[in-house]
């Protein structure tokens, strides 16, 4: 089955950095366009960074520049590189992304996430 694994999180200080893998595994010809969510435990979900087909980035307010997305084709994967990480940057962090599979199907998945807690 296709699916997507994330990986990376855990426990920083604030300022510190953490990058976040998003890995595609099965039969994958590679990875479409792919978005970087997060939710806080009394927040809403929020995208906090999208990488679409074309190469293009989007970010909000909230990270711009602070947070970057970059893919690796070869290896199937996406990563979020967070600097100057804030404690309000605490929350478990998905990843959605358009995946094409080796039958040159499209499809939706999403990871289960990664715990990211910024904290001194």
């Amino acid at each position: 089955q296709v699916q997507l694994v994330e990986s990376g999180g855990g426990l920083v200080q604030p300022g510190g950095s953490l990058r976040l893998s998003c890995a595609a595994s099965g039969s994958i010809f590679r990875i479409n366009s792919m978005g970087w969510y997060r939710q806080a435990p009394g927040k809403e979900r929020e995208l906090v960074a999208s990488l679409s087909s074309s190469g293009s980035t989007n970010f909000p307010d909230s990270v711009k520049g602070r947070f970057i997305i970059s893919r690796d084709n070869a290896r199937n994967t996406v990563y979020l590189q967070m600097n100057s990480l804030k404690p309000e940057d605490t929350a478990v962090y998905s990843c959605n992304g358009v995946l094409i599979t080796s039958a040159g199907r499209y499809l939706e998945v999403w990871g289960q996430g990664t715990l990211v807690t910024v904290s001194s």
